[in-house]
C-alpha cells in the first residue's frame, strides 16, 4: 500500500497537492499545524476540506511555541501584514523564520509511525515570496538530514515546485476540483476565504494566476499535464 503524508493547510497550494495525492496513493495522511497564526481559520478550513474529500487521518497539531519564538507578521498581532505593492530586496515580515523546518520534522516523525513513504509539501520556488526555506535546494538538503536522522528513506515530494500560479491552477482544473479551491481554500494572509482580502501578497499572487489562467487555459493545461506527465 502506497502510503502519503500530506502537509495540508487549507490553502490553494496545499489543497491542490492534497487532491493530486488522493489520485496516486492509497492512503492520505494530512497534518495541519496551528501555531497561532493570524490566518489560523485555515485551520478549521483544513478540517472541513479533509473531511470532504475523505482522507485517512488528519491530524491538528499545536505547535504554538512556533508563535512565541518568531517575529513576523504572521506571528505578531502588532505586525501589519505589507501591501503586495510595497517592494523590498528584504526577506518580507511574512515570513515565519524555521516553520517548514518544523513542519517537515514533525511530518517525517509521524510519517516513519504510519509507515509513509512520501511527505507531500505546497512549497514553491516559482511565485515565492523570498521565503529561504521555500527553495528546492532546502528542501533536497533538508531530506537528507532527517533521513540520515531517523534511518530511513522518507522522500520529500514538491509537486508545485517549478509551477507558477497559473499552472497551479491548472493543475486543480485538471483533478476537477477548481471550484473547490477557488471557492473554499483559505490563502489569504488576512484571513478571508475565496478570493481573500486582495491586499496582501498571497491574494496578489492567487489573483494574478487565475486570470492568467482563465485567459490563456488551453495552452496552459497542455503544458502542466507536460510538466507534470498527465495524461
Amino acid at each position: 500500500m502506497k502510503r502519503a503524508v500530506v502537509i495540508f493547510s487549507g490553502g490553494q497550494d496545499s489543497t491542490t497537492c492534497l487532491v493530486q495525492a488522493l489520485n496516486q496513493y492509497d492512503e492520505i495522511h494530512c497534518l495541519t499545524f496551528d501555531y497561532k497564526q493570524r490566518h489560523r481559520e485555515e485551520i478549521n478550513i483544513a478540517d472541513k476540506i479533509a473531511s470532504e474529500l475523505k482522507v485517512h487521518t488528519h491530524k491538528i497539531l499545536d505547535i504554538t511555541v512556533l508563535n512565541t519564538l518568531t517575529i513576523s507578521s504572521l506571528t505578531c498581532s502588532d505586525i501589519s501584514v505589507p501591501n503586495h505593492m510595497e517592494s523590498t530586496n528584504c526577506i518580507p515580515n511574512t515570513f515565519v523564520p524555521g516553520r517548514n523546518i518544523l513542519f517537515l520534522t514533525l511530518s517525517s516523525i509521524y510519517a516513519y509511525k504510519v509507515k509513509a513513504e512520501v511527505i507531500i509539501t505546497g512549497i514553491c520556488e516559482t511565485d515565492f515570496s523570498g521565503y529561504p526555506d521555500c527553495r528546492e535546494e532546502f528542501i533536497k538538503s533538508f531530506n537528507k538530514i532527517i533521513n540520515l536522522a531517523i534511518s530511513s528513506n522518507i522522500r520529500f515530494e514538491t509537486p508545485l515546485m517549478h509551477l507558477n500560479k497559473a499552472e497551479i491552477w491548472a493543475l486543480a482544473y485538471y483533478w476537477n476540483k477548481f471550484s473547490l479551491i477557488k471557492e473554499n481554500t483559505l490563502t489569504c494572509y488576512n484571513g478571508i476565504i475565496g478570493d481573500g482580502c486582495g491586499y496582501c501578497s498571497a491574494c496578489y499572487l492567487r489573483s494574478k494566476g487565475l486570470n492568467i489562467f482563465l485567459k490563456n487555459q488551453n495552452k496552459i493545461l497542455q503544458k502542466i499535464k507536460f510538466k507534470n506527465n498527465l495524461k
